[in-house]
């Protein structure tokens, strides 16, 4: 049976500080598709198509610090050809194409609050709600993306002092989403989670994997996570030889592809396409035992 992927996109509104941010959505649909360019990236995807009828889990991904959601849309895609509802908001003044508030205590507290409006919007939509199981959220964040997700699934992060206005470091608030029940975190940036008892309430399945040559979050992150939360029996952590911090972004359009750009470049020796299809098989055989 062929895997329809549908697509649309959407507007969210952060009601704390008015801020309207994007969000991509990809799900199963009986509508065949076809090429199309989102932005600078060509997606086989049936544009508006009505999804196919069912229950499904919903997947949230957060992106890396200054990235973008469709960076994560190999793994979106076949997600939501193997039975998920994808959504990939946009985080507001930290992102691509402003990253204003990168290195802020505003941003540590903004972005889980991003994730949870995401994930109301699909369970007060009209298009989709009928379709997401009860209460089952997994988050899949890259980078910051996974501190995010940490956050939203109970971690109590304490910010740097020059993060904060005070110079002072300070515990950042977050209410934590209950109705999130797994975590994919890749090359999660972690050092938030440092205090003890920070990550003790992160008590659901993770599955953690990690560059093997990542420069910008090394392995004392993963360590982190893997001493803090309360059952390390419920971590699969795994280190991907060779691998770089941006190995687990879908590859560049050619033009993108240079060494002026480093999340299109690897280490020498690593073949980013070919790791992909591992990371879709791997993220999916836990997704489905853990959601």
């Amino acid at each position: 049976m062929d895997k329809f992927v549908g697509y649309c996109a959407v507007e969210l509104v952060d009601e704390q500080s008015g801020v309207v941010f994007p969000m991509s959505v990809m799900y199963p649909t009986h509508a065949s598709g076809k090429s199309e360019k989102l932005g600078p990236y060509s997606v086989d995807v049936s544009i508006d198509a009505a999804p196919q009828e069912g229950v499904f889990p919903l997947i949230v991904i957060s992106h890396g610090s200054g990235g973008s959601p469709l960076v994560y849309r190999t793994l979106a895609h076949y997600l939501a050809g193997n039975g998920f509802i994808v959504g990939m908001p946009e985080h507001p003044f930290n992102n691509r194409n402003n990253n204003t508030l990168a290195g802020t205590v505003e941003n540590l507290a903004n972005r889980p609050r991003h994730i949870r409006k995401a994930i109301n919007w699909f369970f007060d939509s009209s298009k989709f709600a009928g379709l997401l199981k009860p209460d089952t959220v997994a988050i899949i964040g890259h980078s910051m993306g996974g501190y995010t997700a940490l956050a939203l699934a109970g971690g109590v992060p304490t910010s740097f002092p020059n993060e904060s206005p005070g110079q002072r470091p300070k515990q950042v608030s977050v209410t934590p989403d209950p109705r999130v029940k797994a975590l994919v975190l890749l090359a999660p940036a972690a050092v938030w989670f440092k205090a003890d008892g920070a990550l003790s309430e992160v008590n659901i399945p993770i599955l953690m994997l990690v560059g093997e040559k990542d420069e910008y979050t090394p392995s004392y992150h993963a360590q982190i996570i893997l001493v803090g939360v309360p059952d390390y029996a419920k971590v699969q952590y795994r280190i991907i030889k060779n691998a770089g911090h941006f190995s687990f972004l879908s590859p560049f359009p050619e033009s993108m592809t240079t060494a002026e750009f480093p999340p299109s470049q690897d280490p020498g020796g690593f073949n980013r396409e070919s790791f992909l299809h591992e990371l879709n098989a791997e993220v999916l055989e836990f997704l489905l035992s853990n959601t």
